[in-house]
């Protein structure tokens, strides 16, 4: 009698790392999905697009064609009135102009009536595509950054507080591949979040333009600059999820975490303005504000400086333009420094 003996089965440690990590991967999409308070927070994001688009039909008024008419020729005057008075100057300059001034800059350049908002001459203004499509694509933004911060350090600050991550530790040792797994699922429901803000704005948008619009066109360039913005908003909701994480995992706690966060906006930031304004350019607010504005945001710094042949104190007020590109390297570099620092003190510290 002969006895068969089958040769044992792959230890769990020797299974393929893609398997582990697929694995990994999609238990860590299920419990994203599952967490409550991720719930929460979408939901809150659904209800702030439904208030968005409901306060904005009921903002906007809908003027009649003669109200219309009427504010279109009042703009039409003013825009003849400016011309006739720059062909005046120009054919009668100043005497008096300083030197570093051309006859052409103090006169102005032309007018058109694609300078005046319309809504100006109305007492109940309609829904400007031209003027109010970008601001709107402004405050969603913001709004997804603050939730995005949120939603990254509850994510991994509800793993320190229930201690799950270090369950997750003996099923996965590699703390590295844990973190980066979780924050992959973080990055994509940051997108999906700022994603599913941007296009519902883009929708109230159409809405408000076809029921309360003014029928005016727009400037060329204008759904470039327009989906241009949406991206980089996009990009700010998903640095401010990177960073509520990053900073969190250096903590360990979600709650001190936005203590970090509410401290450095309300009081650290003021402080810098105030005590070191050439620090402007460089802070978390203006960065972001540069990162989202078209053409980049102006920060204006106020300093004091001597004058050498009286000795007096005397102002200067300058500016700084914080480019689109600036404000993302700054706010890129912040968020990543954080997580890699977390990630690090991670993977050398005691979990228990």
């Amino acid at each position: 009698m002969s006895t068969v003996v089958e040769p044992p089965s792959a230890r769990p440690e020797e299974r393929p790392a893609t398997a582990r990590t697929g694995s990994l991967l999609r238990a860590e999409l299920h419990r994203f999905r599952a967490r409550r308070f991720v719930q929460v927070i979408f939901g809150l994001a659904v209800l702030g697009a439904l208030v968005e688009t409901v306060v904005g039909l009921t903002s906007f008024g809908m003027p009649t064609e003669a109200e219309l008419a009427a504010a279109q020729a009042e703009i039409d005057r003013m825009v003849v009135e400016n011309e006739q008075f720059r062909r005046d100057c120009l054919a009668n300059p100043p005497t008096d102009l300083p030197p570093d001034i051309t006859v052409e800059e103090a006169c102005g350049p032309p007018v058109t009536t694609a300078d005046f908002d319309l809504g100006m001459f109305l007492s109940d203004p309609p829904f400007s595509l031209a003027q109010d499509a970008v601001p709107g694509v402004l405050g969603s933004a913001v709004a997804g950054a603050a939730l995005a911060f949120l939603l990254g350090a509850t994510w991994i600050g509800a793993e320190w507080s229930t201690r799950s991550l270090v369950s997750l530790l003996f099923w996965e040792p590699r703390r590295v591949r844990v973190m980066a797994v979780k924050l992959a699922v973080l990055v994509l429901g940051a997108l999906v979040l700022a994603v599913g803000l941007q296009a519902a704005w883009l929708a109230t948008v159409v809405v408000l333009d076809a029921t309360a619009g003014d029928g005016r066109g727009v400037p060329d360039g204008f759904w470039g600059q327009l989906f241009g913005t949406q991206a980089r908003g996009v990009l700010l909701t998903v640095l401010a999820a990177i960073g509520g994480f990053g900073l969190t995992s250096l903590v360990r706690n979600t709650g001190a975490a936005l203590g970090i966060g509410f401290v450095y906006f309300a009081v650290v930031e003021i402080a810098a303005a105030v005590l070191r304004p050439a620090w402007q350019p460089w802070l978390l607010t203006s960065s972001a504000a540069g990162l989202l504005s078209p053409g980049g945001h102006i920060v204006f710094i106020f300093e004091e400086t001597i004058d050498p042949a009286t000795g007096s104190i005397v102002g200067e007020t300058r500016e700084v333009l914080v480019s689109n590109l600036q404000g993302g390297l700054v706010l890129g570099a912040v968020a990543v420094a954080a997580v890699v620092l977390g990630v690090v003190l991670f993977a050398r510290r005691d979990v228990h």
